[in-house]
């Protein structure tokens, strides 16, 4: 089979396909042909040597997939044979990998995908789809005004449609361009801003009465952490999901102190169960059945693109879920 790893840290170049034995399901394992693979920022990251954790080479990257199982191993449920699954390999125990044609797991680690979602839509709604939705119950929005920054992204366009769900008082999207904007008022948000702009907090702050917002979902980092103190009411909270790369000091902090803010910090994979995961996941799946949710296309690329994959999410160009597709 296909696959794509890298040996050294680098630029996108540095992604590599190479043959690989297609794996044997184990005892209590199935073998699954991928046909939609996730590719996240942090993998970018991962990439580059600039994320927080230093991964061993060679590095498969590959985290969420969804497919269709082909093999069950011995003991495994031969009946989900043909099943449409999606399997969150980051949440069993399995950082890596994804980035391939096949992969074996373990038979009651995966999540039966209904027809009327498409597998490249299951691969956005894992790492990101759970992540707004885990957001959202530990900061919750109702009656709220909500910022969303990067609200085009893979969280940010799911984020300003759960939070409209969620019955926030007012959402409002920042994101760096028109066709951006434009987007994130399509799936529901009231005001657009855009992050990039001079004192972009002032629009904030006008739109909300001179208040700010009450709720801001922080997934930049970096200076724009430091910047979004600037549109966060008295009283606000900071939710910053870019963890590792914000930019507060110990100055910002004696400020939101005075101003009763605060901060909470978001990390997925402590919140996640074995039962929890697979009804989250069942509720993200039925939302976008439904019609109730929708999943915006940030790109396909097939295997050997995977560095034009990178690319496009290293360069901001992608707007929603970018996926491989073997």
């Amino acid at each position: 089979m296909k696959a794509v790893q890298f040996t050294r840290f680098g630029p996108p170049d540095v992604l590599e396909l190479v043959e690989l034995p297609v794996p044997e399901p184990g005892p209590g394992e199935v073998l699954v042909r991928v046909h939609a693979a996730g590719v996240n920022f942090f993998e970018v990251l991962m990439r580059a040597d600039r994320y927080a954790v230093t991964p061993n080479l060679p590095m498969f990257p590959g985290i969420e997939v969804a497919g269709t199982i082909e093999r069950a191993g011995p003991g495994a449920d031969r009946s989900l044979i043909g099943t449409r699954v999606a399997v969150p390999l980051f949440a069993i125990g399995r950082g890596s990998g994804g980035y391939a044609e096949f992969v074996a797991v373990d038979g009651g680690a995966v999540v039966q995908l209904p027809d009327a979602v498409s597998f490249e839509a299951a691969a956005a709604l894992m790492v990101q789809g759970l992540t707004a939705l885990h957001l959202l119950r530990r900061s919750p929005v109702k009656g709220k005004i909500v910022l969303v920054n990067a609200a085009a992204g893979g969280v940010g366009s799911l984020l300003v449609q759960l939070a409209r769900r969620d019955a926030a008082s007012l959402v409002i999207a920042a994101a760096s361009s028109n066709e951006k904007r434009g987007l994130a008022l399509s799936l529901g948000a009231d005001h657009a801003v855009d992050y990039t702009a001079p004192a972009w907090q002032e629009d904030i702050k006008r739109l909300t009465g001179g208040l700010g917002a009450d709720i801001i979902y922080e997934t930049v980092g970096g200076a724009f952490s430091r910047a979004a103190l600037d549109a966060l009411a008295p009283c606000g909270e900071l939710v910053l999901v870019a963890m590792g790369r914000f930019g507060l000091e110990t100055a910002d902090i004696e400020r939101m102190l005075g101003d009763n803010q605060s901060i909470k910090g978001f990390s997925l994979l402590p919140l996640l169960t074995s039962q929890g995961l697979r009804e989250d996941l069942a509720e993200l799946f039925e939302f976008a059945a439904a019609g109730a949710l929708t999943v915006i296309d940030g790109g396909r690329f097939p295997l050997h693109q995977a560095a034009e994959a990178h690319r496009a999410i290293e360069g901001r160009r992608a707007v929603g879920k970018v996926v491989l597709v073997p």
